[in-house]
């Protein structure tokens, strides 16, 4: 900087010379930097240029990145569900070919049958021919008969002519004989004619359900009454019930410990809330209050926040207690809840899980810790989910609702096929694949018929009182 204001504070100088000596001043000098500098600044100048495109093409480039990011993630959601699709259209394609395959081997069987019948239709017009035949001969014998007896009828009968009486009477016997048999074996072929119509006309009707499988497995949910009875939120003052005390159990666990053995429909009072009846499982060595439960279908479980939130089904069938009365059990602290499932074979499974349930505020936010189970553990996705149903939405897949896929409310992460609440599918060919699907593994789907969910709170044993002390009476 230095060696740039010297030369130009000489210049300024000598500018400044002739206007002190009275000259005329000279044309005002317009200064301009050097080359050196001027390039130097072009160059900066260039290099700001670059780095504030270098800046924007960086931040395009992270939107781009990040909207891909989101795209490929809803892709791989959408493959996920195409997955699970295909998998269920799979299963359900081999199992339409399989009832095919049976239906082609009774129609062939049945082909056979007609033969056969065909046979003996052909048998039986032989003989109706042949009879045809013998009739004939009868008529013309009958005939010469009479021209006989109208001959004899001027003389006696010789002892020849008698004789051939009593032959063409034998025959007309046989022949009467050889008739009703024939009737008979004509009755027994109707009969079995009229049972191969049945047939034939049973295994129209099985190609025409075959036909129709997937629409009616689409429609089974229509089926099942889309407004499930919605159950009493509390027990009203005016409940005949003998079990409403004026002071109930706190739950079916607190009634097995104070002797109940009976499983049935008690009234229970958990952590202080207003009472509520609900189903007490007592067939195990505890008392266990059942929130969920499936065994035919009969109740739809696609239902609203409110209906999930207030129970609905009924408590000796299939029935959904309450997220409101969960939630008061759960807050008893020390609650297990237990899974019992069944399938179509009557192999049971248990599952047993230490759990807490958060409360409205939080969508009702279920804690598990898995326990105990005799099948890998399906909800391990599942812990810290909210509960999601078709109307409210609460779960982590952003391009679909898990409950409107399911046919169901549960805590879904991203779906997954671990929901016991989904669509109980009817009508299966002979009575396969019905039921709730339950997904263990990746490749493993089983059916399931039965599906129970039970809340139960393990007490201590009580202390045994001490023995009283030698020599003392009571």
């Amino acid at each position: 900087m230095r060696t740039l204001l010297f030369p130009a504070l000489l210049l300024l100088a000598a500018a400044g010379v002739p206007a002190l000596c009275g000259e005329e001043a000279p044309p005002v000098l317009r200064l301009e930097a050097p080359a050196e500098v001027r390039s130097r600044f072009a160059a900066l100048d260039d290099v700001h240029l670059l780095a504030n495109g270098l800046l924007q093409l960086g931040q395009s480039l992270r939107e781009f990145v990040q909207k891909t990011r989101g795209q490929i993630d809803d892709i791989f959601h959408k493959l996920n569900i195409f997955d699970r699709t295909f998998y269920r259209l799979s299963v359900l394609t081999s199992e339409i070919k399989e009832e095919e395959e049976e239906l082609k081997k009774t129609a062939v069987i049945l082909k056979a049958s007609n033969d056969e019948i065909k046979d003996l239709s052909v048998g039986i017009g032989a003989r109706m021919n042949g009879i045809l035949r013998e009739k004939s001969e009868l008529r013309s014998k009958v005939e010469s008969l009479e021209q006989k007896l109208s001959s004899l009828s001027q003389g006696a009968m010789t002892s020849e002519q008698v004789a051939q009486i009593s032959t063409l009477r034998d025959v007309i016997h046989s022949q009467e004989q050889s008739i009703i048999e024939l009737l008979k074996a004509v009755s027994a072929q109707s009969d079995q004619i009229d049972n191969q119509r049945t047939k034939i006309k049973n295994l129209e009707e099985k190609l025409t359900a075959s036909s129709a499988a997937q629409e009616t497995i689409d429609r089974a949910p229509e089926a099942v009454s889309s407004e499930a009875p919605t159950l009493a939120p509390y027990v009203t003052s005016g409940s005949t019930n003998t079990t409403a005390a004026a002071s109930p159990a706190s739950d079916c666990s607190q009634l097995f410990s104070a002797g109940e053995r009976v499983s049935g429909v008690y009234a229970i009072r958990p952590n202080g809330s207003e009472p509520f009846m609900a189903f007490c499982d007592m067939s195990k060595d505890y008392g266990a209050t059942v929130i969920q439960r499936r065994r035919d279908g009969s109740v739809n479980f696609d239902q609203t926040w409110d209906k999930y939130e207030n129970g609905f089904g009924d408590l000796q069938g299939d029935v959904w207690l309450g997220l409101r009365k969960l939630h008061s059990l759960a807050a008893q602290g020390n609650a297990v809840l237990q899974i019992r499932l069944e399938d179509w074979k009557q192999a049971g499974r248990s599952l047993q899980y230490g759990f807490h349930l958060d409360g409205a505020e939080r969508n009702y936010t279920i804690h598990l810790t898995h326990l105990s189970g005799d099948v890998p553990d399906p909800l391990i996705n599942h812990t810290g989910m909210m509960f999601s149903t078709k109307d409210r939405d609460n779960d982590r897949l952003q391009s679909s609702s898990c409950a409107h896929l399911h046919a169901g409310g549960w805590w879904f992460n991203a779906c997954g096929d671990a929901s016991l609440n989904g669509r109980y599918v009817h009508l299966r060919p002979k009575g396969r694949r019905r039921g709730i699907q339950w997904k263990l593994g990746r490749k493993s789907s089983n059916p399931l018929k039965l599906t129970q969910m039970s809340v139960l709170h393990p007490r201590p044993p009580s202390p045994t009182p001490p023995s009283p002390p030698a020599g003392t009476f009571h």
